[in-house]
This record gives structure tokens, C-alpha cells and sequence, in this order.
């Protein structure tokens, strides 16, 4: 085992040649042939582990993560999410869509609940029920977590099925929120709903940069003292 298999093992990552999900492993082996300066395995988790706020997103990218190597860097998705956490203090240094231009998430963590890019964009259940181990470790791992945000309705759904909520009691919609306890949490949590901040999304209306601002600013409000509502 390489020191990079090793360093991802004890994170509780996925190997770069993660064998769970067929589909997934094709398509990753079809862009190292096409594209073979690309990425193009399992994207880890970006930010510090000792983070109170947790960031999900659905997946890596095909020209974004997947091309990187870095959760929401080189697509447009990545450009509004960079500038949002910026603005409210979550990260520093500029940046630049690469995965070497010197951005630190600050007191924040992203994860997505599939590690490689899917086809479509689109996971199939079987492949989120393969990666939720991975996802479930990232948030064991979260000792001083107080604050999710989930970006888009797959992503509100793994993080409801990772600390074995229940769906419907929960239903997603943009800027609802939601008190979760688990066993697996020291303290009560709070999950927010967000649109996804995909190009989709944005060019469609359906998030506006106003909206997504409101999301990060509700919080870094909670997290400087604010009251949980739900």
C-alpha cells in the first residue's frame, strides 16, 4: 500500500481504485483514457476535520472535481460556493478554480455523498448506498459539528440515511431546517436545505447568488450563537 492508500484508509476515504460501484469504476477507467492528466478517482473531503460546519454535495464534477482533484473546484458550481464561503468567512485565499491555488476552508468541511463521478451526474441508489460508509466516517470524525448544509435533495437524503433519520419526517426544500440527533452526534445538529449551486440551477433562476448568500449567512449566525428553529 502507497503512503496515499494508507493516508486515505485511515481517513476513512475510498482507495483511488474504489471497486464498489461497476458503473462508476467504467466510466473512471474510459476518462483516464481520454483525459489522463484529469483526476479521475475518488475526490476526498476538503476542510479540517475539527470543523463545526459540514458543506454536502452530490458528487464530483466531470470537469470540476473530477478534473481537479478538490471538492467544487473548476466548475461553476465551485466558483459561486468559493465566493459565498468566502464572503462569510469560511475560507481564505483566493480563489483560482485549481486545486493548487492555496484556498483553506476555515472552521468548514466538504463532502460529497458519492465520491466519483457518476454518469449524467446522476448516482444510481445502489452506488449512494455504497459510498454512504465513506460519508458516515467523514461525519464520525466531526467531533465539534453543529451545522450541515445540503446542497440539493440527494444530498439532504445521504445525510438523513447516514445518521438514520427518517425521510419523511424531513422533507427538503430550500431553506428549511432541520434539528437532527443521532448516536452518532454529541450534540443535536442543525441541517439546512439548499439548492444545489449547479450551473442548472443558476442559469435557470432557481438559486440565485441572494439566495445561496442567505443560506451561509443563517449559518455563520448559528454558529456565532444564534437559536436552532426547525
Amino acid at each position: 500500500m502507497t503512503s496515499d492508500e494508507a493516508s486515505r484508509s485511515s481517513a476513512g476515504e475510498p482507495p483511488s481504485d474504489c471497486p464498489l460501484c461497476p458503473r462508476l469504476v467504467a466510466l473512471r477507467r474510459e476518462l483516464r483514457g481520454r483525459e489522463p492528466v484529469w483526476h479521475n478517482a475518488p475526490v476526498l473531503d476538503l476542510g479540517p476535520r475539527s470543523a463545526r460546519l459540514l458543506i454536502v454535495g452530490l458528487a464530483p464534477g466531470m470537469r470540476g472535481a473530477n478534473r481537479t482533484g478538490r471538492a467544487f473546484t473548476g466548475d461553476d458550481a465551485g466558483r459561486l460556493l468559493f465566493a459565498t464561503l468566502a464572503q462569510y468567512g469560511f475560507s481564505r485565499g483566493l480563489y483560482d478554480a485549481r486545486a493548487d491555488d492555496g484556498v483553506e476552508l476555515i472552521d468548514c468541511l466538504i463532502a460529497n455523498v458519492v465520491r466519483c463521478v457518476p454518469p449524467g451526474n446522476r448516482p444510481l441508489p445502489a452506488e449512494l448506498a455504497a459510498c454512504r460508509p465513506f460519508f458516515v466516517a467523514t461525519i464520525e470524525k466531526m467531533s465539534e459539528l453543529r451545522v450541515i448544509v445540503a446542497l440539493g435533495r440527494v444530498a439532504h437524503e445521504g445525510v438523513l440515511r447516514a445518521l438514520s433519520a427518517k425521510l419523511r419526517d424531513h422533507p427538503f426544500a430550500h431553506g428549511r431546517e432541520h434539528i437532527l440527533t443521532s448516536n452518532m452526534l454529541k450534540h443535536d445538529v442543525l441541517l439546512i436545505d439548499s439548492y444545489h449551486c449547479s450551473r442548472l440551477n443558476t442559469n435557470t433562476g432557481a438559486l440565485t447568488p441572494e439566495m445561496f448568500r442567505a443560506i451561509f449567512a443563517r449559518a455563520h449566525a448559528l454558529l456565532e450563537g444564534g437559536t436552532m428553529r426547525a
